[in-house]
């Protein structure tokens, strides 16, 4: 067969080439990044030849001696196939090698004027560059060398080589750079996210997905879409909402129940936004004695905060109405226990323990009046009902149950409110969209983690999108209320992920998933713990992660068996000094050796009775052995009580999770206030909560970068050293 001619075989071969060279790799992606090495010349060199070529930028690679990182603006940053022109073109750069010689050894004006008194070449402001390379030339064909020249002042000669008429290659190599993919870990680009849904408030609920809506933090939500894409929606799962009522029905149930309490003049109709996922089985109306829990209407829509709460977490999805719930498959049961002039001890406790076997989750954004100035919790048959709702609820698991920690901003302090200070309460504050407090948010010790609501911006679509009274829906649901339901709607999201966790178990998922994220404290710093545990005194350990925690929830294994340690009591009174602190120490051995010991702490109660001629001036502060300071008690200029004081009160801290309690612990108590004065501190006992095992030893860990990896290998490194001292004593003992 013929060769063809020349012409058609160079174009062949030219055709052939950029098809083998210019052509991408099946999927591959070029920059506009190129790696450009070198022979020699320093960053001078490569800022020329960059400028020459187009290149807009120029680093050094302090990796590499000659290597120096080119970006070309006029490129696009992302493009399926190599730019060869740039490459070749980098790669054929050359200079005269006098001339070359010349710029390296960086004349000074002194050199050049008398260079061209020689007649070598004009003054560099008379000629542009490329005639004074010209002119260089032809100087340096008619010389042999370059006379020497000796500087005024400076006592310096400078001498120059022989005649040379080779030109010298600048760039050993240039390496168009390929495009690959890398993800923070932890959190999402906003534009992966592929949730369609067509209800008309989806798009305003940026405590789900936050793409900045009303000036809010891309990125600072609940990752509640990661949840979705795996599959969670809280299907299975039922929360109980403790409130003044829900506007929502079973459809097939709507007519004979409405009959009955038109009469009573209690309920309009049926929310269409709850009416699919309402559990009508499950709910209760206490406030009437009924089993129609719905809302009183008033025209100050007083009774909107529990149909609102309710949307928070089962609003169903995709039916054109309202927004969608953090768990939108779940089922939500109302319990009206609210509406009514005063609240009695059996109400509460026939709330909470309603329904344990059904109820997996019981959500409560009230408590005592956040005046500042109240300290009150549940009473006895309450706590009786909360005690046996966390070991015998859901066949023994635990009924879960999650508080709002308060509204009483920066004058109150939510440790002395005994539901949100409660071991068995998950208590949740929260932040706004932008990642700042609230202006209502509580501070306290007791708090696990946080959620979103809004309290600080005037933008109407800064608040929390939900269902609302008579069918309608809002923007400007709002308080620690709004936050407490978006929890229970995680953690329902993490219930379906895994059945068969406990009450506990949640509230170290809770611990190791939530995230500092980009929330903002004023005034509290973020700490560690003893441990490692970032927290931070308002938001407890961070904004809860649904996508990480049902990832973690998938693969959990119950935490070990929990103990309760006295680990030591001071019954003799002490005065508080009207200046300065009273300083206390009790030093503990976490009853080891006994059947009781705790090695793992999870809560630690300091159980104080104490007196001052003003208890909102007290200040309390407990620190751990390990050196952990826990604010028990902040100052609240509201309270003027003189005569209760906290009696046998139990301030709780959770900053200390997962801690070793042997050791001292230290109990600062001062005052605060601007006016001097007197108190005695009558009790404190050290309550420790927790477990004698390492709780997290046996969970299996897939991020190595999580908190639970973290948490793992202190523990692997404690046993081990515990081990090897035991071993030692062991030995000892022999000898």
């Amino acid at each position: 067969m013929p060769a063809g001619p020349p012409l058609l075989r160079g174009s062949l071969l030219l055709l052939f080439l950029l098809h083998f060279l210019g052509a991408p790799a099946r999927g591959a992606v070029y920059t506009n990044h190129f790696l450009v090495e070198l022979y020699d010349g320093g960053q001078a060199e490569a800022e020329r030849v960059a400028a020459e070529h187009g290149f807009g930028g120029v680093r050094k690679l302090p990796f590499l001696d000659s290597g120096y990182f080119f970006y070309h603006n006029g490129l696009a940053k992302a493009r399926r196939r190599r730019s060869l022109q740039h490459k070749l073109r980098l790669e054929k750069d050359s200079r005269d090698a006098l001339l070359e010689q010349l710029r390296v050894l960086r004349v000074g004006a002194w050199w050049l004027r008398a260079a061209a008194a020689a007649g070598w070449l004009q003054a560099p402001s008379a000629l542009s560059g490329k005639q004074w390379s010209t002119r260089l030339s032809r100087r340096q064909a008619a010389s042999g060398e370059v006379a020497k020249q000796s500087g005024t002042g400076c006592g310096q000669r400078r001498q120059l080589g022989k005649k040379q008429d080779r030109r010298e290659k600048k760039v050993r190599k240039a390496v168009q750079q390929e495009g690959f993919s890398r993800r923070k870990r932890g959190y999402r680009d906003i534009n992966d996210i592929d949730i369609n849904m067509n209800d008309p408030l989806f798009t305003k609920q940026w405590y789900l997905i936050n793409t900045g809506q009303a000036d809010g933090t891309p990125g600072l939500d609940l990752n509640v879409a990661e949840a979705w894409e795996l599959g969670y929606t809280g299907k299975g799962v039922t929360i109980g909402i403790m409130d003044d009522g829900s506007a929502g029905i079973y459809p097939h149930l709507l007519t004979s129940m409405a009959r009955f309490l038109w009469k009573q003049e209690r309920i309009d109709y049926l929310h269409p936004d709850l009416a699919s996922n309402y559990n009508a089985k499950a709910s209760y109306d206490f406030s009437s004695n009924d089993p129609y829990p719905y809302p009183r209407y008033t025209d100050d829509w007083f009774n909107s905060h529990g149909t609102r709460c309710a949307g928070e977490v089962s609003a169903a999805a995709n039916n054109n109405i309202c927004g969608v719930g953090v768990a939108y498959n779940s089922k939500v049961a109302g319990i009206r226990m609210l509406d009514q002039p005063f609240m009695t001890d059996i109400i509460e406790a026939s709330s909470i323990s309603h329904m344990p076997q059904v109820i997996d989750i019981y959500s409560a954004s009230w408590g005592p009046t956040d005046n500042g100035k109240t300290v009150d919790g549940p009473r006895e048959l309450t706590l009786q009902a909360m005690a046996d709702g966390v070991n015998k609820g859901r066949g023994g698991k635990g009924s879960i149950y999650v508080w709002a920690s308060g509204d009483g901003g920066s004058y109150d302090d939510c440790n002395c409110d005994g539901y949100a200070s409660s071991m068995w309460t998950i208590s949740i504050n929260s932040a706004i969209n932008d990642g700042r407090t609230a202006l209502y948010d509580e501070s306290c010790s007791s708090t696990l983690a946080s959620t979103f609501s809004n309290g600080r911006k005037r933008n109407p679509e800064a608040g929390v999108a939900t269902t609302d009274l008579y069918g309608n829906c809002t923007l400007r649901h709002s308080g620690t209320s709004a936050a407490a339901p978006e929890a229970a709607g995680v953690f329902a999201l993490a219930l379906e992920a895994n059945l068969h966790l406990t009450w506990r178990d949640m509230q170290h998922l809770t611990v190791l998933t939530s995230k500092r994220n980009q929330l903002h404290d004023e005034v509290h710093r973020w700490r560690r713990n003893g441990v490692g545990l970032e927290f931070n005194h308002l938001f407890g350990y961070g904004v809860l992660d649904a996508g990480a925690m049902v990832k973690m929830a998938k693969d959990w294994k119950t935490v070990p068996e929990r103990f309760h340690c006295v680990g030591g009591s001071i019954q003799e009174p002490e005065k508080i000094p009207p200046t300065g602190k009273l300083v206390l120490t009790l030093t503990t051995d976490a009853c080891e050796g006994k059947e009781n010991f705790v090695r793992y702490l999870e809560h630690v109660q300091a159980v104080i009775t104490v007196n001052s001629t003003r208890r909102g001036d007290l200040n309390i502060n407990m620190t751990s052995p390990m050196g952990t300071k826990s604010i028990l008690l902040s100052w609240r200029p509201r309270d003027d009580d003189s005569k209760v004081g906290f009696d046998k009160w139990p301030f709780m801290t959770t900053h200390t999770w997962g801690e070793d309690p042997r050791g001292t612990w230290a109990l600062e108590i001062g005052f605060v206030g601007s006016q001097p004065q007197r108190g005695v501190l009558k009790e404190w006992t050290l309550m420790l909560h927790g477990t004698q095992s390492a709780p997290y030893i046996d969970q299996i860990v897939k991020d190595y970068q999580s908190k639970l990896a973290m948490s793992k290998k202190e523990e692997l490194e404690e046993e081990l050293d515990e081990a090897v001292e035991r071993s030692l004593k062991s030995i000892l003992s022999k000898n």
